[in-house]
């Protein structure tokens, strides 16, 4: 969750982490702070709350240097204040550190170091490590050895930073386990570290991912990595294609807006260079699919966490309905305590926006052990769960800023359908007939996305009427029910109101008791499979005084007489049609936040990457 930039090189670090923690703040966090090497002595300056105040402090107590680190902080041991914001310095005030994490026998380290006399400083966990790094230190041990030797001593997860005055030309960074990514990115005699890639691509597009037990030296002219174990690393350097001017808002008040609005070009990103439409194929070169391994395939299990799990379990209808292989959707955080059937004919799926979900990358590495293949779909170039999968698709839906994800929900929905058709095409059990139209349909998809984005005026209308409710429930049926449980999981995290989605054939199973005219009905009902189904129940809505809102098809009369609002979508293939119905429910909960002033890119309690369980 938290964010990391570091800085190495012949400028001044200052402004360059306080920009790079600007760029972070979408991950969510409640302190922030930095530490630079001023004339060879280490300067913090941290506060609690917004990155305004720390601003502030630097511009009231300025500090310089060529060599700092920064960090901002979501609390999990010791209250969000200034004390226990990072960095955190050691006793002698030689080895300062941000951290990522948890250390899980951190009661018992602290334990140990107080009864060798050891004051403690904050509340967190993270102040051991430092601690512990500087013991090895002060006995005579390199920065990079003393760092390897404290790494030994802590359970769970971690990514750190961490950099001392006895040794001024390097900062040290390393990872074990899922807790959050670093980013080493290589500039002109001087470099960078990071959390996530938006923090320092404006600076270079050249980047190292370090991954698990690995560990990096960084000085301003060169980068060093290794194993834990001190075996010398060669990693990939990659070349990150988007420009940082697309992580900007830009004509949009909130990066989330931009984001839904951008869904016309990441959808046509996501086409382009996969699908055919001159010869009806597609094709997923990353996954190194053949006939005889789509063949050997006898089971799916999806699996990603939030709004990614939805996009699964709409996966999950399409590998069922066009590729005919079993295909079931488990949470990730339940994945791994359940016990699964797998083995080595079986592919997991793992979908995830950052590619560093903590409980995605856990159920991975659940299911490597069990011998089953592993595929992932994920927005973030050379992120852990690219890197640890046999196969991955790439989004292509480029930098998403805002927590509450849009376009990193459509794009997995359209490669969910590419990868049915693939796998369908592979196994023979399509004909080339049913291919081409299959491939057709989506063609069309980038314009359908966009004539509903030309509609928002009348989602806006509606949500000025509803921005008042307490209280909302969900409909939907077949591939649109997973759409139900995202439109009421996007009204929620960003408004604050109770909203619950619902599959709706379950209705009169017991939700039904709460509808009345202070419980809202948002039905989704475009003409496909089970439209019949979901008039029935929007009938059942109105008959118990519910008022209703309907996603329906352009001149559905019939719905136009039971509703009393109708976010309208073009005629859609139904089996694409949760990409188009999707739209006006991320409208409709983007503006009544909008309306009532909330943070609408950092809603409370909330991060864009939960990088520890």
């Amino acid at each position: 969750m938290c964010g990391i930039v570091g800085y190495i090189g012949g400028q001044n670090a200052t402004p360059i982490i306080l920009n790079g923690l600007r760029r972070l703040e979408y991950r969510g966090y409640d302190s922030a702070g930095l530490a630079v090497l001023q004339n060879g002595k280490i300067e913090i300056r941290r506060d609690a709350g917004k990155l305004d105040h720390l601003v502030t402090l630097v511009t009231n107590q300025p500090v310089e240097g060529n060599l700092g680190i920064g960090h901002t902080r979501w609390a999990t041991h010791g209250e969000p204040n200034a004390r226990n914001a990072h960095p955190h310095l050691g006793s002698t005030g030689e080895v300062v550190l941000v951290h990522n994490g948890i250390v899980e026998n951190f009661l018992e380290l602290r334990e140990e170091l107080e009864a060798e006399g050891e004051k403690f400083n904050s509340d967190t966990d993270s102040e051991i490590i430092v601690h512990l790094i500087e013991h090895a230190v002060a006995a005579g041990h390199s920065l990079e050895n003393a760092t390897r030797l404290a790494l030994k001593q802590i359970k769970g997860a971690h990514g750190i930073v961490v950099f001392s005055s006895r040794e001024p030309d390097k900062i040290v960074a390393a990872r074990i386990g899922n807790a959050g990514g670093v980013v080493i990115g290589l500039g002109e005699d001087e470099n960078y570290v990071a959390s996530d890639i938006p923090a320092i691509v404006e600076h270079t597009r050249r980047m190292m991912f370090l991954e698990s037990r690995q560990m990096a030296v960084i000085t301003r002219a060169d980068v060093k990595i290794e194993t834990l174990e001190g075996k010398p690393v060669q990693p990939e350097i990659h070349t990150i294609s988007w420009d940082p001017i697309a992580a900007e808002k830009g004509e949009y008040r909130h990066f989330m807006q931009k984001e839904i609005h951008e869904q016309v070009r990441s959808l046509t990103d996501t086409l382009a260079g996969r699908v055919n439409f001159d010869e009806g194929k597609v094709r997923l070169p990353h996954l190194n699919l053949t006939p005889e391994k789509a063949l050997r395939i006898k089971q799916v299990i999806l699996t990603a966490c939030g709004t990614a799990s939805y996009a699964a379990q709409v996966g999950e209808v399409l590998i069922e309905r066009i590729a005919r292989i079993p295909a079931k959707t488990v949470i990730a955080s339940e994945l791994r305590y359940n016990d699964p059937i797998i083995d080595e004919n079986t592919v997991v799926l793992a979908i995830s926006q950052s590619g560093e979900t903590a409980d995605t990358l856990a159920a991975m590495d659940e299911c490597r052990k069990r011998g089953a293949t592993l595929w992932s779909i994920v927005n973030a170039i050379g992120s852990q769960a690219m890197r640890v999968a046999d196969g991955y698709i790439s989004m292509q839906a480029g930098p998403e800023i805002g927590v509450a994800s849009t376009k990193a929900f459509t794009a997995p929905l359209v490669d969910l359908y590419i990868l049915a058709v693939l796998l369908a095409d592979l196994r023979g059990v399509i004909t080339p007939e049913q291919r081409r139209k299959l491939v057709s349909d989506l063609r069309l998809v980038p314009d359908l996305v966009g004539r509903c984005l030309d509609r928002e005026a009348g989602v806006i209308q509606v949500a000025r009427e509803m921005k008042y409710i307490h209280n909302m429930l969900y409909l939907g049926r077949g591939i649109n029910m997973p759409i139900a449980f995202e439109g009421a999981l996007k009204l929620k995290e960003i408004s604050y109101i109770h909203a619950e989605g619902y599959a709706a054939g379950e209705m009169k199973h017991g939700p039904i008791a709460l509808v009345d005219r202070d419980m809202p009905v948002l039905a989704i009902a475009p003409r496909d499979p089970w439209y019949e189904k979901m008039i029935s129940q929007i009938e059942q809505a109105r008959a118990r005084g519910g008022g209703v809102i309907v996603v329906a098809t352009d001149g559905d009369e019939r719905v136009a007489a039971l509703a009393d609002h109708v976010f309208w979508i073009p005629e859609t293939p139904w089996m694409l049609s949760p990409v188009v119905t999707v739209i006006p429910l991320q409208l409709f909960a983007y503006h009544i936040a909008s309306l009532k002033g909330l943070d609408v890119d950092q809603p409370r309690n909330l991060a864009k990457s939960v990088t520890v369980e």
